[in-house]
């Protein structure tokens, strides 16, 4: 299984084999590096560090700029573990592509979604809401909360009124379209949260 980081350029439309019009995203998948292997014997597990992004060595501290100097890799700006099957198969600066995914038909994609800010119920969690006469008092209110004597408390995790959105969301088993090995971009078919340029992680479904 594959797993790429990314970022979002925006979303298009592509004609298909039938000649119908698809709504996909575009999205920048690599290239990453690999800084570094963690394997069975030393660590306990099999995984490796892969980075997207470089930035100026200025734009990070002494231990991490060691840190990418071991590997032999430009400081990245975005850093994620991965767990794989084997991780001697990799090495230390290898550069991982959407080639990856060349032969992918699904991928999940991971990102975090677009901040709404403070909501009320109707629109963070789809409250029916009440009458909208003149007569009625009660509009977009959450209504009841809890009991009058037992348990005397509201139950955690209850829907009510706060911040909606900025979460971490996985669309899964979306379709992919095109690969575009020489611009590093990958076409999946539907959207994927957040807004352009938002941090995605890409892996084989």
């Amino acid at each position: 299984m594959s797993t790429l980081l990314g970022k979002k350029l925006g979303m298009t439309q592509v004609w298909s084999e039938n000649d119908q019009l698809v709504p996909v995203t575009v999205l920048q998948v690599g290239p990453c590096v690999v800084t570094q292997i963690k394997t069975n014997d030393k660590e306990g597990y099999e995984a490796i560090q892969i980075g997207f992004g470089a930035i100026k060595p200025s734009k990070v501290n002494q231990p991490m700029q060691g840190h990418f100097a071991a590997a032999g890799v430009e400081p990245q700006k975005v850093l994620r573990e991965v767990r794989v099957d084997s991780a001697g198969v990799y090495e230390l600066g290898q550069q991982l592509t959407v080639e990856d995914f060349a032969e992918a038909k699904k991928v999940h994609v991971t990102g975090i979604s677009k901040g709404k800010g403070f909501a009320g119920v109707i629109k963070r969690h789809n409250f029916r809401g009440g009458p909208g006469g003149h007569g009625a008092h009660f509009h977009r209110a959450p209504g009841s909360i809890g009991q009058c004597a037992t348990p005397s408390r509201v139950f955690k995790g209850l829907k009510l009124p706060g911040h909606m959105g900025t979460d971490k969301v996985t669309v899964k088993n979306l379709e992919v379209v095109k690969v575009d090995a020489e611009q590093n971009l990958l076409l999946v078919k539907g959207a994927v949260p957040g807004g352009k340029n938002a941090l995605v992680s890409v892996r084989t479904a």
